[in-house]
């Protein structure tokens, strides 16, 4: 969904000349389209996420039919276990290597996007999670939406904005571009809970993370309705 500036103030909770300032600045992603400026939705939370700005919790509601649920996502993606790598490519890979993909995706490609992505700008969030995905949605011939996870030990420099070694990363893969941006949105929201983050950092198995994200995304969709 694409949102204009007026959106962007209410959401990110700050006056539209705020929004103006950042844009001219550098800061908030933005893109111009017959001389006004809009913003992706998961973008927007994206930003606001690594740059710790506050936001309005109508952005984590984008409830529609059809959209995937995070917890099944991450049920059918799985979580990886520990890998040992000694940088992020290596972690890039790693990763990559370990999703469950059809035989027929290019997995080579695939680490190609993730890598150029984190050459464009790092998918560290802070709190020593990464999210890495390319920058403009990429559908994969999947039959289901997936969100994988997998920890790293020792933690590997992403370069997120707070400076902490990553020690988690997240990796997703969706039937649509609309369900790739929600579930994104979804899980920057998660990851903003203080019980998840703690479960990352005491790398917690796949039936305890999923019985989390079901609690977490349950509440969130119920405080929408």
């Amino acid at each position: 969904m694409q949102l204009g500036v007026k959106d962007a103030a209410r959401l990110l909770e700050v006056p539209e000349k705020t929004i103006y300032l950042w844009i001219e600045e550098g800061k908030l992603p933005a893109n111009r389209v017959s001389d006004q400026y809009r913003f992706n939705r998961a973008e927007l939370l994206e930003w606001a996420t690594t740059q710790k700005v506050r936001v309005s919790p109508d952005i984590y509601r984008e409830v529609d039919e059809g959209l995937p649920m995070l917890w099944e996502a991450l049920a059918a993606g799985g979580v990886h276990g520990v890998i040992n790598v000694k940088d992020k490519t290596e972690a890039l890979k790693a990763m990559v290597g370990l999703m469950r993909l059809p035989e027929d995706v290019d997995r080579g490609f695939l680490l190609e996007m993730l890598v150029s992505r984190e050459a464009h700008a790092s998918t560290g969030i802070g709190g020593g999670v990464a999210m890495p995905h390319v920058r403009n949605p990429m559908v994969l011939p999947v039959d289901r939406p997936m969100v994988s996870l997998c920890y790293l030990d020792p933690a590997v420099d992403f370069g997120a904005v707070d400076g902490q070694f990553v020690h988690a990363i997240f990796t997703v893969v969706s039937t649509s571009i609309r369900g790739h941006l929600h579930l994104l949105s979804r899980l920057a929201f998660a990851l903003r809970s203080e019980s998840c983050q703690a479960l990352l950092r005491k790398r917690a198995g796949e039936a305890e993370l999923i019985a989390e994200l079901r609690r977490i995304e349950e509440r969130l969709v119920k405080k929408g309705s």
